[in-house]
């Protein structure tokens, strides 16, 4: 197969090399054939050479031309080198709540994933040499010549990529990205080491990359999970008048000083107590519920968890003022802020949603119940979940969860149970009050929270190489479909240890004392808990 390069360095294929035809008919045949090749190689030819004579007339024009704001873009080019620039802005968004921390996480993987095609395969590919640089003013120009090919723009492919991955997930915060990530892209062109062409190409391929975070880092939709509405039962406090809100100042990073500025400010006339670290969570919250119409709490999901068990207990609404780390079942909700819960109370709008609970045998054979408003779990999951968040924080749920499930799998041992009377060896069992989303060990939310149904989901240690079976399905995103995983919706599961010791047991992220053997199955009751109204609710 002969080839031919161009004046600008682009490999063209000349001569395709066809297996021969038999017979007069397969002949003529082939010989149809290499015509239409040849005129489809011309024209190619001729397009690409069109291309670069516009690329490389746009490339004098852009980087010859009179200076723009030197020496901003060369500075910011070299700012943008090996990524440096996007890891400082991922730490800033890591630094804030919400959707930004998990936004700065999938730009991260979007970067890598076209930083890694951009300056491999593509640049061995194409082959393309550098634009000259005798026609660039002196002061644009990088300190060091670059000996790599030129096309695509590595520089370009990297900006494209994370300013996409941030857009996913926080499109506010992707408008000030989005306009840095341009203007990285075009110094590249304006310091005379790319063409436009290069440049283009590398954008489209970071967005790619950016998209193609999805397979491995499912997106939390925007709208929140449907409920059934139940403000019959939650009064309306426009001054805040009966509602007692506990604070628990452990709760995220504590400093809650703005929330409860907040509260003072919107609902002047609620009862606001702050627990201290010397203080007992629950019996604050059984004194504040004793005189209350209306329970608040402002915390995690570990306070929130204290204090529906409250609620329930005295059949009082319960107001959620998210100010944990994670703040997932605010997050279910659709709670962004405080300021969604002072306008659901001061409206007198609320939902009820489901609970999951658990009674069985304690490791020191007690009788426990517990409810729970998101997971219940057994095995190693409780000691994966904490990993997680440590790292969750400043790398986002899907990676953490990866380098969670690895360290589990290397260091906790499996373990021999009985789930509905079948004898199993796994190492994690989840239990999802409702159905959450996406599929694969790595729950994320629910669309639903009035289902009355369980996610059960089990990690299998039986099977032959299970543990790099797992993590090949999760880093592939294909864990869904992986033989050691199982996962399906169930209404009621009986679980028993069947090993000496009791299993490590989790209601919610809070570590118990461990179960021998347990049931779980959804609460008869339901919590009331305010929430603004949404589109179709009455």
């Amino acid at each position: 197969m002969a080839t031919a390069v161009s004046r600008a360095g682009w490999v063209f294929q000349t001569r395709p090399v066809w297996p021969g035809g038999s017979g007069r008919g397969g002949g003529r045949a082939l010989r149809r054939a290499r015509v239409l090749m040849r005129r489809d190689i011309a024209a190619g030819q001729t397009f690409a050479a069109a291309f670069v004579r516009a690329d490389r007339s746009l490339f004098a024009a852009l980087a010859g031309g009179r200076p723009l704001i030197d020496p901003v873009l060369p500075r910011l080019s070299h700012a943008a080198d090996h990524g440096l620039l996007w890891w400082g802005v991922a730490g800033a968004l890591g630094a804030t709540k919400g959707r930004r921390r998990p936004a700065a996480a999938r730009g991260l993987i979007g970067l890598g994933v076209a930083s890694l095609i951009a300056n491999g395969p593509a640049k061995f590919v194409f082959r393309r040499d550098r634009p000259p640089t005798h026609g660039i003013p002196p002061l644009r120009r990088l300190s060091r010549d670059l000996s790599t090919f030129s096309f695509p723009s590595g520089h370009a492919a990297s900006a494209a990529a994370f300013a996409t991955g941030v857009a996913l997930d926080a499109p506010a915060a992707a408008v000030p990205v989005a306009a840095l990530a341009a203007a990285v892209a075009f110094s590249r062109v304006y310091v005379g080491v790319h063409y436009p062409g290069d440049v283009l190409a590398g954008v489209a391929l970071g967005v790619g990359a950016g998209l193609l975070t999805t397979k491995v880092m499912p997106r939390r939709p925007w709208a929140p999970a449907r409920a059934s509405p139940a403000s019959a039962w939650a009064p309306a406090l426009p001054d805040g008048e009966g509602l007692t809100v506990v604070v628990n100042s452990r709760s995220g990073q504590g400093h809650h000083d703005d929330l409860v500025a907040v509260l003072r400010a919107d609902l002047p006339r609620a009862r606001v107590i702050e627990v201290g670290p010397s203080d007992d969570m629950n019996d604050v919250l059984a004194k504040a519920a004793a005189s209350a119409r209306v329970l608040g709490i402002a915390g995690g999901d570990g306070s929130i968890n204290s204090a529906a068990q409250v609620a329930i207990a005295r059949g009082t609404p319960l107001a959620v003022f998210p100010a944990g780390t994670l703040n997932h079942f605010a997050a279910d909700l659709g709670l962004a802020g405080a300021g969604d819960t002072v306008q659901a109370i001061r409206a007198g709008t609320a939902v009820a949603v489901d609970l999951g609970r658990a009674d069985g045998i304690s490791a020191k054979f007690d009788r426990i119940s517990r409810i729970f408003v998101n997971t219940a779990s057994l095995g190693g999951y409780p000691d994966m979940v904490a990993l997680r968040e440590r790292h969750e924080r400043r790398l986002g749920k899907w990676p953490s969860m990866v380098i969670a499930l690895s360290w589990v799998l290397r260091h906790e041992s499996p373990f021999d149970v009985e789930i509905d009377g079948e004898q199993r060896r796994v190492w994690l069992i989840f239990v999802g009050n409702g159905v959450y989303h996406p599929d694969g060990f790595a729950p994320t939310y629910r669309s639903r929270l009035d289902e009355s149904q369980l996610d059960l989901r089990v990690v299998d240690a039986a099977a032959p190489l299970a543990r790099a079976r797992l993590i090949g399905a999760v880093l592939t995103g294909r864990l869904g479909r992986s033989r050691v995983y199982e996962q399906r919706t169930v209404e009621r599961v009986l679980i028993a240890s069947r090993q000496p010791g009791a299993l490590p047991f989790a209601c919610d992220g809070e570590v118990t004392e461990g179960v021998d053997r347990i049931v779980i199955a959804p609460s008869a009751a339901r919590l009331i808990v305010y929430r603004p109204r949404r589109a179709g609710e009455v």
